[in-house]
């Protein structure tokens, strides 16, 4: 069956999107590929289509729970045989993906970038015929990109040590470094590079100027002028709150969804969002990833976004059925002073870092550890951690061993005597010695590998096995507990002091927040341009327009006159002052002793709102003060905390 038989027959649809084909021919010619695609311009069918012909099957390597399971679902509904593991799933329904995998059933398999360092789940996969590899957002894998995350660096790792040949990286915001970044790190040929167009007609480009007191009541009247589904992005989660409750009291139908949400209130919105139930959702960027919904008509940005990328994917989600659509953003300049205090925020301090180093250096060859633990003795957020350990492999300090899981528990889904009858007396003998070493609970019985292991005298590979093989063949009910991540020290390790490695990491974060200010820098000075908004968005992303595109705010003002080298004045007003009521709560703070807010960092990022292990675990985001200064620049923030501590 060729690709556009298997187009017209599975997929229902006669002809290809532009740059779907070549994607297609060179994976089936058993060459990598990258697709660079805007978004809504048909990135799944790349390899979905392609799984369908390939012998083996599709590794689908995705972030986003929400995208995964859509996408199974609608393959599902056509007939294809594709699953997905992910944290929502329950023990039975992911032994069922294990079973279609095992027997070859399945042609696509969804998961999370995190599970390919999963011990017992890179050891399934070493026994199957993998076909493809598709790496979904993959401009995650450059620390020059946006959305840099760790994981994803490992997955080029991961994917020479299986053998699995080849890999179609995907992402709709990634620029041209990025895009090398992604090439250099799967092998892929520049001519296997392939970009389609970023330009969309139907997208109305709009920037209205601000300030922070007018734009809730020009966003109401937007909404009420033009109905229709809209998404509106805001910073903060409690703004998300606040404007969807102003909306609701105006007549809007409007819900807020955000992180902070729990798990079915957030589902509650999305679906009704989906089904039209809600008109409006006011969303933090948590919103949008793999929405598939086509007749949004407007996406607003109430608070600037963090970067072009960002503003690029949140406004491709408007107009996806091709008709005209508007993406405004209510421009006002103070929003600069959260979002970069977000950035500062996620800087460790030098003592963290030094404490980190020296702890992971002095560990002796081999060694494991849990990230929340480490998280929490030194205060790092564990994407923090996660980002250094990265660079301590990078430069070739650690090698990464894999994941697995210091305990089990299970429970018994037969009587005793019918899950060990039928055994030959050698394994029947092994597995009553196994289930002796748990400590039984009421309902679940509680193991540790590595004791049961040395208690028995065999290895470790061999009591997962055993517990594996009765969990598939429906004996019992295993779950895992206690992630930890294994390394071994590289024989250069040695050489490299951790005070030098601690200040390579300082400059390192140094460097990501001036890159993180400057991004942030450049969408407000896409804001003030006024020159075609569409040019400079997509000459940002290596594409050149030959024409104005003629509709959006700056072409519209260059036609009524305006001359073109003047900046569009985006309103800013000035931050609050640190007042002596501030100074007297700070003062209450420190006199308080709080074993989270020792240091001036730690002390300032708690008055900026901004959450930390040590503050999140004190349960200290509760108090009154935390967020006290979050309009007020953090370098200013952090220098008052450092004269009071040392005064």
């Amino acid at each position: 069956m060729d690709l556009h038989e298997t187009l017209r027959t599975r997929f229902g649809l006669t002809a290809f999107r532009p740059g779907q084909e070549p994607v297609m021919r060179a994976l089936l010619a058993g060459r990598s590929a990258l697709a660079l695609f805007p978004t809504g311009a048909g990135k799944s069918l790349c390899y979905q289509l392609p799984a369908l012909l390939l012998d083996g099957v599709t590794l689908v390597i995705s972030p986003l729970i929400a995208l995964m399971k859509d996408q199974v679902e609608a393959l599902q509904k056509r007939g294809i045989a594709a699953a997905r593991l992910d944290s929502s799933l329950s023990p039975a329904e992911a032994q069922r993906v294990f079973d279609q995998l095992q027997s070859g059933e399945l042609k696509l398999l969804y998961i999370a970038p995190e599970r390919l360092v999963k011990e017992s789940f890179v050891a399934r996969l070493k026994q199957l015929r993998i076909a493809l590899m598709a790496v979904d957002e993959a401009h995650c894998i450059s620390e020059w990109g946006h959305n840099f995350r760790p994981e994803y660096l490992r997955l080029a790792l991961m994917a020479r040590e299986l053998g699995i040949h080849p890999v179609l990286a995907l992402t709709a915001t990634a620029t041209p470094a990025v895009a090398e970044d992604i090439r250099r790190a799967f092998g892929i040929e520049p001519a296997d590079h392939i970009q389609t167009s970023f330009l969309r007609p139907n997208l109305r480009y709009r920037v209205t100027p601000c300030n922070g007191r007018e734009r809730l009541a020009l966003l109401t009247r937007r909404l009420q002028e033009h109905p229709g589904p809209a998404i509106v992005y805001v910073t903060l989660q409690h703004t998300a709150e606040q404007v969807a409750t102003h909306l609701q009291k105006q007549g809007v139908k409007a819900r807020a969804y955000h992180a902070g949400l729990a798990d079915e209130h957030r589902h509650e919105a999305q679906d009704a969002f989906m089904n039209g139930g809600t008109d409006v959702i006011v969303a933090t960027i948590a919103f949008g990833m793999g929405i598939d919904k086509a007749d949004i008509r407007a996406v607003y940005h109430y608070n600037l976004p963090k970067t072009l990328e960002n503003y690029q994917q949140e406004t491709g989600r408007a107009g996806r059925d091709g008709l005209p659509s508007v993406c405004e953003l209510l421009a006002c300049a103070d929003d600069r002073i959260v979002l970069e205090n977000f950035t500062y925020g996620d800087t460790p301090t030098p003592q963290a870092l030094r404490q980190l180093l020296d702890h992971l250096l002095r560990q002796g060859d081999e060694f494991d550890f849990s990230l929340y633990e480490l998280s929490q003795a030194t205060d790092i957020r564990p994407l923090v951690i996660e980002t250094v350990l990265t660079n301590l492999e990078l430069a070739g300090v650690l090698r990464p061993l894999g994941s697995f899981y210091a305990g089990y528990q299970y429970r018994l889904l037969q009587p005793a005597e019918r899950v060990l009858s039928g055994h030959k007396p050698a394994r029947r003998a092994f597995l009553e010695k196994l289930f002796a070493c748990g400590k039984k609970g009421r309902v679940w019985t509680s193991l540790n590998p590595d004791e049961v292991a040395a208690e028995l005298g065999e290895n470790r590979e061999r009591v997962l096995t055993a517990l594996t093989w009765l969990q598939e063949a429906g004996e019992i009910e295993l779950k895992p507990s206690g992630s930890r991540q294994r390394f071994r020290l590289c024989a250069d390790a040695a050489k490299r002091a951790p005070t030098e490695l601690a200040e390579q990491m300082e400059t390192l974060f140094r460097e990501r927040e001036r890159r993180d200010v400057e991004r942030l820098g450049e969408v407000l000075d896409f804001a003030a341009d006024r020159g075609c908004l569409v040019r400079r968005l997509l000459r940002y992303f290596g594409e050149e327009l030959n024409a104005d595109c003629g509709q959006c705010t700056s072409c519209g003002e260059l036609a009524g006159g305006t001359v073109a080298d003047e900046p569009r004045i985006i309103p800013a007003s000035a931050p609050p002052a640190i007042t002596t009521d501030d100074v007297a709560a700070i003062r209450g703070l420190i006199h308080e002793r709080q074993a989270a807010l020792r240091g001036p960092r730690a002390l300032a990022r708690f008055l900026c709102g901004l959450t930390s292990p040590a503050t999140t675990r004190a349960r200290l985001t509760r108090d009154d003060r935390f967020g006290l200064l979050e309009q007020v620049p953090f370098p200013d923030v952090l220098a008052q905390a450092e004269s009071l501590l040392v005064g």
